[in-house]
């Protein structure tokens, strides 16, 4: 895996990421060069033509992904993430398609009304004479209206449960992007609000049982999601640390005749960065040895993840922005691109905040959700 994955960075990926993130162009060729490579196929099940891999493989590709272009890996993390639902509830032809790499899948949860909380939708699901009508106004769908599907999710149909899930075709009567994404960082993730108006959908559409939506979510999503967005902020971490080691080496102060890294305050400066990298590297390693071996306390490491690597990256970007100095600002070096990919996962649903409670909430053996989803 590794080296196809590294010659389709290499060639598809690497040379275009600056100015994907300049221009917010969606990757389309870095993300087909991936399909082909059998990378968006590489969690499906062996026996639809897939690659059979774990949590742990996927990982391996986002970080290595986040460490050259953010938006690249966000949109290939949430393809897993909506894999691993359709994984276990979708169609065949579907599943068939996303291991053959020429299906991209993404999840439609968060809304404008209940914002970050995915697991309270207020969208609606209602009977239509055989067919069901979704009806929604989703606030941040990461690749809208360039995904062949998407995992969505809505009230129950008529069941008892927080939430129903639904795979919506793009092509869907109805189904409509409803903005741009012009974002500080991730900005080629074309994260941009949808609206379903009426939208019909078999009933077969529906992923699983009526009003099991959160259930599924929170066995199947959820873990990838955490997981993988934890691997994204360990690539940018990785990669802000090694712009700031190459610049530490190679600037010189003329007036001293020594390198920066000659500097004591500047070598402890730099290890404290690489020290909190290796320590967010090793707590998303400890989490998927926890899944792997089915420890206690997966569950409560699963939740803590992303926050300890969102927190990581946020606090290392600005470390490397000081220690830079003026240079970090200049955007032919690539400093400043990834530490604004840094900042976003810290406020992506589950935002930090969310994840805290939840941690806590384990910790101290009470329900996860409050109100509707408890």
């Amino acid at each position: 895996m590794s080296t196809d994955l590294d010659t389709v960075i290499a060639d598809a990926i690497a040379p275009s990421a600056a100015e994907t993130d300049r221009t917010g162009a969606f990757p389309r060729a870095g993300l087909e060069a991936l399909g082909k490579a059998g990378l968006l196929g590489l969690t499906s099940a062996v026996e639809v033509g897939g690659g059979g891999q774990g949590l742990r493989a996927a990982a391996e590709v986002v970080t290595a992904l986040a460490a050259v272009c953010g938006s690249t890996a966000m949109i290939t993390l949430m393809h897993y993430s909506a894999t691993a639902a359709l994984e276990a509830h979708g169609p065949e032809e579907v599943r068939r398609a996303i291991a053959e790499g020429r299906y991209l899948a993404m999840l439609a949860f968060s809304e404008a009304g209940s914002r970050s909380h995915f697991w309270a939708p207020v969208s609606t699901a209602t009977d239509d004479g055989g067919e069901v009508r979704l009806d929604a106004s989703k606030s941040f769908v990461t690749a809208a209206g360039e995904a062949d599907g998407y995992v969505w999710s809505s009230r129950p149909l008529s069941r008892p449960g927080p939430m129903t899930l639904w795979l919506v075709p793009r092509d869907a009567a109805g189904l409509r992007v409803t903005g741009s994404f012009d974002g500080l960082g991730l900005r080629a993730n074309a994260s941009s609000p949808m609206a379903a108006d009426g939208v019909r959908v078999p009933a077969d559409a529906m992923l699983g049982t009526d009003g099991d939506g959160l259930d599924i979510a929170l066995a199947t999503v959820l873990p990838t999601f955490l997981v993988l967005n934890a691997a994204c902020s360990v690539g940018v971490i990785e990669a802000l640390t090694a712009k700031a080691g190459e610049h530490l080496s190679r600037t010189h102060l003329a007036h001293l005749g020594r390198r920066l890294a000659d500097q004591p305050q500047a070598r402890s400066a730099f290890a404290r960065v690489r020290t909190r990298a290796d320590q967010t590297r090793a707590f998303l390693d400890d989490t998927l040895t926890a899944l792997e071996t089915g420890r206690e306390d997966a569950t409560l490491r699963v939740l803590q993840v992303k926050a300890v690597a969102a927190e990581a990256a946020a606090a290392i970007g600005d470390d490397v922005m000081r220690l830079c100095g003026g240079s970090a600002l200049r955007r032919d070096l690539g400093i400043e691109r990834h530490f604004r990919d840094a900042l976003a996962a810290r406020v992506m649903a589950p935002t930090t905040e969310a994840l805290e409670d939840f941690v806590g909430r384990v910790s101290l053996g009470l329900p996860l959700f409050d109100g509707p989803a408890s």
